[in-house]
C-alpha cells in the first residue's frame, strides 16, 4: 500500500502548478494525480475520472439516501483535490436533490471547477445552491428544451440517450467549452452510467471501514449471469487517513454485461 497522501502539502502545490502546464512532481501524490492531468486521448476530447466513496460492503448511502459522511476527512480532502485539478465536476440530479452540494474546493487550495449538473428532464428547482450561489459557474445539461438559464446556471441542451441523456454528446459539449478534464463525482447511478457507456478513463473508489448491511449499492448495472460478464482490472491502493483509496485505470473499458 502506498504512503498516506494527506501530509505532503509541498507536493500538492507542485501539482497545482502542473495543472497550469508545469511538470508533474515525482512522489505519491504525483503518481496518483498524473493520470488526472494527462492529455485526453479519447475522441470526445475529455479525460474522465469517476469517484465513489463506499462502505466495506459496497454501499454508498443508507436506504433513505443518507450518505454524509461515509468517508472520513481523508476522503473529503481527496475529493476536493480532484475538484481543484479538474476543469469540471459532474453530478446527477439525484445528488443535487439529496445533498444540495456546493461542489467547491473549500478543503483544498486550488481553483473551483465549473459545476455541471445532469438533469435530463429538467426537474430540479433553481433554488439549489449550485444554481443560486456565485461561488463557481454552473452548467445545467438537460434533454428538455426551455429557457437558456436556470437560476444562475447556463442551460446546455443535449440529445437523449437510453433512459437519460447521450453522455458522449454531453462530454463533447463540455470539450467545446474547454472543459476537458472532467471529474464525475456522483452519485452512484451517474458514475455507473459513465462506466456502462465505457466513458471512464479512471476510477477512484474510497472504501471506508464501515459495514451497513443494507442501503444503496455503489454500482447499478445490468444483471450479470456469469462472472465473465463483469470487468476485471488492476488497482493501486493508498491510505488516506482511516480510509483506503483504490486508484483504478479503466481506459474507457466497460463491463461485459454492458455490451461491446
Amino acid at each position: 500500500m502506498a504512503d498516506d497522501l494527506l501530509l505532503d502539502a509541498t507536493e500538492w502545490d507542485a501539482l497545482l502548478a502542473a495543472r497550469a502546464g508545469g511538470a508533474v512532481p515525482r512522489g505519491a501524490l504525483g503518481d496518483l494525480f498524473a493520470p488526472v492531468l494527462a492529455a485526453p486521448g479519447a475522441a470526445d476530447g475529455c479525460n474522465v475520472i469517476g469517484r465513489l466513496a463506499q462502505t466495506l460492503d459496497g454501499r454508498i448511502a443508507a436506504a433513505n439516501g443518507a450518505s454524509q459522511w461515509i468517508g472520513g476527512r481523508g476522503d473529503i480532502l481527496h475529493t476536493h483535490r480532484l475538484r481543484a485539478l479538474c476543469d469540471a465536476v459532474v453530478v446527477g440530479a439525484g445528488t443535487v436533490r439529496l445533498d444540495d452540494p456546493r461542489l467547491t474546493t473549500r478543503e483544498a487550495s486550488g481553483p473551483n471547477p465549473v459545476r455541471v449538473v445532469l438533469d435530463p428532464a429538467r426537474r430540479l428547482a433553481p433554488t439549489y445552491r449550485v444554481f443560486s450561489d456565485d461561488e463557481a459557474p454552473t452548467l445545467l445539461l438537460t434533454a428538455q428544451d426551455g429557457p437558456g438559464w436556470h437560476g444562475g446556471a447556463e442551460v446546455v441542451v443535449v440529445p437523449r440517450g437510453g433512459e437519460g441523456m447521450d453522455l458522449v454528446a454531453a462530454l463533447r459539449a463540455l470539450a467545446t467549452r474547454g472543459l476537458r478534464r472532467v471529474f464525475v463525482e456522483g452519485g452512484g447511478r451517474t458514475v455507473s452510467a459513465f462506466l456502462a457507456a465505457g466513458l471512464l478513463d479512471r476510477l477512484h473508489v474510497t472504501v471506508a471501514p464501515l459495514i451497513l448491511g443494507s442501503g444503496i449499492p455503489a454500482f447499478t448495472l445490468p444483471e450479470a449471469t456469469r462472472i465473465a460478464d463483469g470487468l476485471r482490472f488492476r488497482w493501486t491502493a493508498h491510505a488516506i487517513g482511516d480510509d483506503l483509496l483504490l486508484d483504478i485505470p479503466l481506459h474507457r473499458a466497460r463491463p461485459g454485461v454492458c455490451g461491446a
